[in-house]
Order: structure tokens, then C-alpha cells, then sequence
């Protein structure tokens, strides 16, 4: 998802967070902690969802497209 097609009004404040940090590493899969996981969400899931055989779904954050998968806090090295 382009950051140029989002309304970020309709943004909660953590997916405001998110985009001000993914701005930061545009080329890098963001693991955003998020209580006791490590979520990945939109291009990001998408990619990590089929690299690392994770389940894709989504999260409500004020957007249509939301894609999210996420990894639990104590096994990220698994996955990395």
C-alpha cells in the first residue's frame, strides 16, 4: 500500500505510528510490537504470510485493505 493512497485521518493512532516508522525503512519487513506479538501488516504481511508460512488476516485500523500477520513475542528468531 502506498502511504500516498491513505486517508490518515481515518487512521487510528497506532496505525499513525506504524506509517511514521515504516516511512523510516520503506525497504525492510517492519515487525511492529504490539503487546505480546510482533505484527506485520499490509505489503509487509503479504510478503512475510508467504515466506515464512504464517496465516494472513486482518486488524480493523480505519482502512479497507488491512492485512496483518504477526509472530509471538518470545519466538521472532524463529522466523528471522
Amino acid at each position: 500500500m502506498e502511504t500516498k493512497d491513505i486517508d490518515f485521518s481515518k487512521l487510528s493512532p497506532m496505525m499513525k505510528q506504524y506509517f511514521e516508522v515504516k516511512n523510516k525503512y520503506k525497504n525492510h519487513i517492519l515487525f511492529y510490537r504490539l503487546g505480546d506479538f510482533y505484527e506485520m501488516f499490509f505489503d509487509d504481511a503479504i510478503i512475510a504470510s508467504r515466506e515464512l508460512e504464517l496465516t494472513l488476516t486482518g486488524r480493523d485500523c480505519g482502512l479497507e485493505e488491512r492485512a496483518l500477520c504477526a509472530v509471538c513475542l518470545t519466538t521472532p528468531a524463529t522466523f528471522i
